[in-house]
């Protein structure tokens, strides 16, 4: 998938989500749909071996 806007489409697709979400469910619903969204980005990240968590903190001495 090499010069496919991954990333775009996927930010597009969430801000979509968002707004719909915010539109019709309110404020409530859309941090909701926000903090699980950020949540699942960061696992994603995770999985994909983009952020190693030992490095994430600091070692203790």
């Amino acid at each position: 998938m090499e010069g496919y806007p991954l990333w775009g489409l996927a930010g597009l697709l969430f801000g979509t989500v968002l707004g719909v979400v915010g539109a019709f469910g309110g404020l409530a619903a859309f941090i909701i749909v926000l903090v699980l969204g950020i949540v699942g980005f960061l696992v994603g990240l995770v999985l994909e071996g983009g952020v190693h968590l030992p490095q994430m903190h600091p070692r203790r001495q």
